[in-house]
């Protein structure tokens, strides 16, 4: 049987709706040490990395690990009728088929939302070795893809030295966003030599919108090698997520 209580409703509601734009089955793990999601979108483009702590929780009992199949939009559909304040129990009975989901504020509502049969490969993304690495406020990189977005439908991330640059190119239309380990907002910045690489912004956009639960953010990459996003808050989640590169032939 599993159960847990959560009152920083927050850890669910503000990061299921973001994955559920990128993946829309997951299977999330259940064991002693909290909950975890690895999953990579149908696309294979994109891989979703999710650790929320068993401490993060008000109560949590998980006697043996499991596994909950779960449509990600059915999810987030239950946690966006969650109001701050609430409070959240979600449990699987013993031989069910169902997570429920009660929340308890002004009255008790509870959802059942079916467990699901899913079958998915644990992508291999704890080999990545990236050559760029950098610690910055999330709001930085925002930026930079919010205004890659009016030229075009890529973007180039490039280091060299304590340099970093983010820059989309149209046909006669440019857009740029260059900093440096010195500036305000940029807490480290590290290259091996001069790397660059292209990404989509369809995935990006997405993906920084993690920057709600966490101020900072670590972005690693390499030349023409995925880039990993990293969101941490305090010390209760951990949500990142990989993306390949853009090549081009």
């Amino acid at each position: 049987m599993f159960k847990a209580v959560l009152s920083d409703v927050g850890l669910l509601k503000n990061t299921i709706p973001i994955i559920s734009e990128i993946i829309d089955e997951g299977v999330f793990k259940v064991d002693q040490n909290g909950i975890s999601l690895l999953s990579p979108d149908r696309a294979m483009v994109a891989v979703v990395d999710l650790k929320i702590l068993s401490t993060a929780f008000d109560e949590y009992n998980a006697t043996k690990e499991e596994y909950l199949g779960l449509n990600l939009a059915n999810f987030a559909a239950v946690l966006k009728r969650i109001k701050s304040g609430d409070k959240l129990i979600m449990e699987v009975p013993e031989k069910d088929n169902r997570l429920r989901l009660t929340i308890k504020g002004n009255g008790i509502r509870t959802f059942e939302v079916p467990l699901l049969d899913i079958k998915t490969e644990k992508p291999p993304i704890d080999k990545l070795n990236f050559t760029g690495r950098l610690e910055l406020e999330s709001n930085i990189v925002e930026e930079g893809i919010s205004d890659a977005e009016i030229i075009g439908d890529s973007i180039f991330f490039e280091a060299n030295g304590d340099i970093f640059r983010m820059y989309a190119r149209g046909d006669i239309s440019s857009a740029e966003l260059e900093i440096s380990k010195k500036d305000k907002g940029v807490l480290d910045l590290k290259a091996e030599g001069s790397i660059k690489s292209q990404y989509p912004l369809e995935y990006l956009r997405k993906m920084i919108k993690a920057g709600k639960i966490s101020q900072q953010m670590i972005l690693e990459f390499g030349t023409d090698y995925p880039v990993r996003m990293g969101f941490k808050s305090v010390d209760k989640m951990e949500l990142s997520f990989v993306l390949a590169p853009r090549v081009e032939s």
